[in-house]
């Protein structure tokens, strides 16, 4: 056997010699790094092999089995009996509002006897206006009354003395026939004066401002000291009865939902009190502007009711069949209102569909689901179409 041994020295200039052995032959040197480089390779190597006898299997590729995709809650919401409720804004008015004005010649005012806000009767008088003209004229009439009698009692006297003196000839028929005239002249002019004082009494009563009808005083337009004539504004409003209603305006298909004598609750802007009404007329015209109608609900009179205010009505349009949804699983956007439907290959659908009556439960869908599918609760916003999701169950 040959057996090669190299011994390196170093020399004292600092320069190295190596030694061979028994051949003579200078073997290679090994560089360090490569020996700490095998090293290091060989370690990586054995932890590698001691993984794999551990793990006692091959490595298998990783597949798609919908663990990224997002969990929603989804629900089949079926079918419900809803009670039809058409929420619908309008205004308050006096259902048969009475404006009061000057029904005579007019003058200054007096006194005004009532406010806004006050019951009155029907012939209470609610404002006094100044006739002390008007009286001394109703007297002078009286007057001519008398002396219209007078001249009657007169003529009835001549009268019958010339019916005394027609049997002995002193008085000719001719002369009979036109003192009867005379007397039926004065008792005729009697009337006419009687009339005439009649007459300027009932002018002097219209002076006053009465009420037409009982009912609540709306308005008031005229002061003490401020003269009124024929011409003048309303002096004041009443509201007949004190009867109210409510001016709701609504679409062609909502009005087409709606009869006379259906129940309405009035709920006014900026109250919590709701009030009990019916239709009691739905408008023959739609407004071709707004394409809306008016339907008129009539209201009994309360307080809390102020003509002019603005209101809200809940109107009962009958009871129908239909999907209903909570809000938060209904969107919409510029095509319109919209749900999620998950199907059986686990992809989001956007399905359109027709919104009905807002209910305590939910809202009704009338059009686009047979209430069989599964519809996406929540989250609905964040989900796009044909995207792959994880659906759950609604827990009850």
């Amino acid at each position: 056997m040959n057996y090669e041994t190299t011994i390196r020295a170093e020399a004292a200039d600092g320069v190295g010699t190596e030694l061979t052995g028994a051949r003579g032959l200078a073997a290679p040197a090994i560089p360090r790094w490569l020996l700490i480089g095998g090293g290091g390779l060989f370690v990586i190597l054995l932890a590698i092999a001691a993984w794999f006898a551990l793990a006692g299997k091959e490595p298998v590729a990783v597949t798609d089995d919908n663990s990224q995709a997002p969990s929603v809650t989804v629900v089949s919401p079926g079918k419900t009996m809803v009670s039809g409720v058409i929420e619908a804004p309008g205004t308050i008015a006096a259902r048969r509002p009475m404006p009061v004005g000057v029904v005579g010649e007019g003058g200054q005012v007096l006194r005004v006897t009532v406010d806004a806000g006050d019951w009155v009767q029907q012939g209470q008088v609610l404002a006094v206006i100044d006739r002390s003209v008007q009286v001394q004229q109703a007297e002078a009439q009286a007057a001519q009354i008398q002396v219209a009698k007078a001249d009657a009692n007169l003529a009835q006297a001549n009268l019958d003395r010339a019916l005394q003196l027609v049997a002995r000839g002193f008085v000719s028929k001719a002369d009979v026939d036109r003192l009867t005239a005379t007397r039926d002249a004065a008792v005729a002019r009697v009337k006419v004066a009687q009339a005439q004082l009649g007459e300027q009494r009932a002018r002097n009563q219209r002076l006053n401002i009465i009420a037409p009808a009982t009912g609540y005083v709306l308005t008031r337009a005229v002061e003490p000291g401020q003269t009124v004539g024929a011409g003048s504004p309303a002096l004041f409003t009443i509201a007949s009865g004190g009867e109210m209603e409510m001016l709701a305006r609504l679409s062609e298909e909502q009005l087409a939902k709606l009869s006379v004598g259906t129940v309405a609750t009035i709920v006014p802007t900026g109250s919590e009190q709701s009030f009990q009404g019916q239709v009691w007329q739905i408008a023959p015209v739609i407004d071709q502007t707004t394409r809306q109608g008016t339907a008129r609900i009539a209201l009994s009179f309360a307080p809390g009711l102020r003509p002019g205010g603005f209101a809200t009505a809940r109107i009962n349009s009958g009871s129908f069949s239909a999907t209903v949804l909570p809000e938060s699983a209904v969107l919409a956007d510029a095509k319109g209102s919209f749900v999620y439907v998950v199907g059986p290959d686990k992809k989001a659908t956007r399905r359109a569909v027709k919104t009905g009556a807002v209910t305590e439960q939910g809202i009704a869908i009338t059009e686009g689901l047979n209430g069989t599918e599964k519809v996406v609760l929540r989250a609905g916003g964040f989900l796009n179409p044909g995207e792959t999701v994880n659906p759950q169950p609604l827990k009850k």
